[in-house]
């Protein structure tokens, strides 16, 4: 994890529970001795995400649908973590706005980044009630001056109406769904319900989710390659285009794709949560005079 990472030592349950007590049914010492709670249970999953979002980030209101996506805070915050190091590493510092492409029903990663470091965000969403949902969320919070949301309502678009043609952001993050259909996408829970201890045939996820926060024609590479043709098209609006990508064997195809697609920098940036490990893929097409105009 990274340093800054609040969740770097695990959790406290007993301060946890103190903010939030509904969580505290939900708590037991495993065999190991450890305290934790059944991570395979989306109730418990959603309660301790948002006691951590309490305690840590000052979110006091974050209600959402349980059918809707429960994103894991540690992770989510870890790519904000690793944005704001790229970032700093270009000398982007200030007055940072961020675009955050699908903010989903929960806008974690506006939350996040606007707890964390105060950045401005644009998030869009092509869902009409997860729009609702997240607007709601802000309002309650507080935050609707550091947080615009914008709907999307061409689906096969990812950028192209959301940005003017004049408007700058200093990056852009992307959660993209991971699977193709239904199918692959019960076939991967039934897989991390097994190795949750979880022996069924009945698909449930702990971190629930809709067919279109989880799955998109033509799966993850389809998106991805969508995102970075319409990146291509909006080159100066943004100094960092960044992707989370969950398939190690589509970030050489990105990086081809990038290259015919005249981007300048290409990296790759590993996320590392216990033994799962990540990755996100960002990449420019500013020259290093438009760099050096965009932080002077």
């Amino acid at each position: 994890m990274h340093k800054n990472n609040k969740h770097s030592k695990g959790y406290d349950f007993d301060l946890l529970v103190k903010s939030s007590p509904k969580l505290e049914e939900f708590v037991f010492t495993n065999s190991f001795g450890n305290v934790t709670i059944d991570f395979a249970n989306p109730k418990a999953v959603k309660l301790l995400n948002t006691a951590l979002l309490k305690v840590h980030y000052g979110i006091d209101y974050w209600e959402f649908s349980d059918a809707n996506l429960c994103p894991p805070i540690p992770g989510r915050v870890e790519y904000i973590h690793l944005l704001n190091a790229l970032l700093k590493r270009s000398e982007v510092k200030e007055n940072i706005t961020v675009l955050d492409i699908g903010a989903g029903a929960t806008c974690i990663y506006p939350l996040l980044g606007q707890a964390e470091y105060g950045w401005n965000f644009i998030a869009t969403e092509i869902d009409s009630q997860a729009m609702r949902s997240a607007e709601k969320i802000v309002a309650k919070n507080k935050l609707s001056k550091s947080i615009k949301l914008r709907y999307q309502d061409n689906e096969q678009n990812i950028l192209t109406g959301i940005l003017k043609s004049k408007e700058r952001v200093s990056a852009a993050m992307c959660n993209p769904p991971f699977y193709k259909d239904q199918a692959e996408a019960d076939e991967n829970t039934l897989l991390k319900q097994k190795g949750l201890g979880k022996q069924t045939d009945t698909v449930a996820r702990n971190f629930s989710g809709t067919a279109k926060e989880l799955w998109y024609p033509g799966g993850e590479k389809a998106f991805v390659h969508n995102y970075l043709y319409q990146s291509s098209l909006l080159k100066t609006n943004c100094f960092w285009y960044t992707c989370l990508v969950s398939k190690t064997q589509h970030v050489l195809s990105m990086e081809t794709s990038l290259k015919k697609l005249g981007a300048t920098d290409f990296k790759i940036l590993q996320i590392s949560l216990g033994n799962k490990i990540s990755r996100v893929v960002a990449w420019t097409f500013l020259t290093e005079e438009e760099q050096a105009e965009w932080i002077s």
